[in-house]
């Protein structure tokens, strides 16, 4: 229907935002690089704080908990627990703000 009347997109049919359900190849790369810049941040402020003969507390809590990009399977790497999905597992991609937030850890056995 056309015209002043015509029916918002959510009533026309059909998603109106499609997203696909797994990562393309290139998403993929770009996530690489991601996770090992931060690495590479991590360790270059670790290392000038220990030549200034300094440690800060949450810089010492992510290198114990957190993995690094490489130490990281792909199903943790590209995936994360969601107790709402039918294998308890979603593409990370559907993470809302997922290229700013760290999704690293997942709860143990999933």
């Amino acid at each position: 229907m056309s015209g002043a009347f015509r029916g918002s997109p959510i009533l026309s049919g059909g998603l109106l935002w499609k997203r696909p359900w797994r990562m393309s190849t290139p998403q993929k790369a770009r996530h690489r690089e991601r996770l090992k810049k931060v690495d590479k941040v991590i360790s270059v402020v670790d290392k000038a704080l220990e030549k200034a003969g300094m440690s800060i507390k949450q810089i010492e809590k992510w290198k114990t908990d957190m993995p690094a990009e490489h130490e990281m399977y792909p199903r943790d790497k590209y995936t994360v627990f969601d107790r709402k999905e039918k294998g308890y597992r979603k593409g990370i991609h559907k993470v809302p703000k997922w290229t700013r937030v760290t999704q690293r850890r997942n709860p143990p056995g999933y």
